[in-house]
C-alpha cells in the first residue's frame, strides 16, 4: 500500500488551462500530479509515472477517453474518474462500461474533483498505510482478495475493478441473501446524488461476466424489488 504523500495522479485533458488548474488545486492537498501532453504518448507516460488515479477526458486527439480507458484498465486497475463535458447517459455508461470508476461532468467545482479523488483514494487502497496481513474474503470456495482487486475459484482467477470489488465484496459477504440496491450503493458511492440508476446496474453486469469466467453460472439472482442475491450453492463446476 501507498503513503498519502507518494500518491501520484495522472490527468489525461486536453484542454490546457483545466488540466492546469486541476495539477496546481491537487497539488495543494500534497498529492503529485502529471499531465500527458503528447497523446501520442499515453501508455508510455502511464507506464513512466504508475499512477495511483486516473483523472480521463472523453474528447481527446486521436483516441477518445474511452479507448484509453480501455488500455489503461488492461495494465492496471487503478481508480479512473472520467472528467467530460458530455452529459449524457449512455456517455456514462460507456465510460463504466469499459472500466471506468466514476464520472465528473463539467463545468466541476475543483473542490468536488478532489473529494472524489480522496473517496476513491480510501477505497483502493485503504487508509494509505501498509498493512501486516493481507485481507481476504471466502464463501463457498469464491475467494476475494480485496486489496489487490483479485478474485478466484477452483484454480482460475480474474481481476476487477476497485467498485466491482467493493461489489463482490458486499454480495460475497451475505451470499445467498438479499443485498439491498440502496446498500449497494451506499457502499460504492458516498454521495448518490450524482448517480444515475443504471450505473449499479451496469457493474452488476459487468460481475456477472466475470463470475460466469470463473465458471459460475447464473451467479447473481435480481430480486425485483429488493435488491441482488449472490447465489453460489449449486456450482459444483460439473
Amino acid at each position: 500500500m501507498r503513503q498519502l504523500e507518494r500518491i501520484n495522479i495522472l490527468i489525461i485533458e486536453d484542454d490546457t488551462k483545466i488540466a492546469g488548474l486541476l495539477k496546481a488545486h491537487i497539488e495543494k492537498y500534497g498529492f503529485a500530479a502529471a499531465i500527458v501532453t503528447d497523446f501520442s504518448q499515453v501508455i508510455e507516460d502511464f507506464k513512466k509515472i504508475q499512477p495511483d488515479l486516473v483523472l480521463l477526458d472523453v474528447n481527446l486527439p486521436k483516441f477518445d477517453g474511452f479507448y484509453w480507458c480501455r488500455q489503461l484498465r488492461s495494465l492496471s486497475t487503478c481508480p479512473i474518474l472520467f472528467i467530460s463535458a458530455r452529459d449524457s447517459e449512455m456517455d456514462q455508461v460507456m465510460a463504466l462500461e469499459n472500466g471506468a470508476d466514476d464520472y465528473i461532468t463539467k463545468p466541476f467545482h475543483y473542490d468536488v474533483v478532489v473529494a472524489k479523488i480522496r473517496s476513491h483514494l480510501r477505497r483502493a487502497y485503504g487508509s494509505y498505510s501498509a498493512k501486516a496481513e493481507e485481507r481476504t474474503v471466502e464463501s463457498a470456495g469464491l475467494m476475494l482478495y480485496p486489496e489487490r482487486f483479485l478474485l478466484t475459484y477452483r484454480g482460475l482467477e480474474v481481476e476487477l475493478t476497485q467498485k466491482e470489488s467493493v461489489l463482490v465484496e458486499a454480495l460475497m459477504k451475505k451470499a445467498d441473501r438479499i443485498v439491498s440496491r440502496g446498500r449497494l450503493l451506499d457502499l460504492m458511492w458516498e454521495d448518490r446524488h450524482f448517480i444515475d440508476d443504471n450505473t449499479l446496474n451496469v457493474y452488476i453486469t459487468r460481475i456477472r461476466k466475470k463470475l460466469k469466467e470463473l465458471g459460475i453460472e447464473e451467479p447473481i439472482e435480481t430480486v425485483r424489488g429488493a435488491g441482488y442475491k449472490l447465489r453460489l450453492e449449486g456450482n459444483d463446476g460439473a
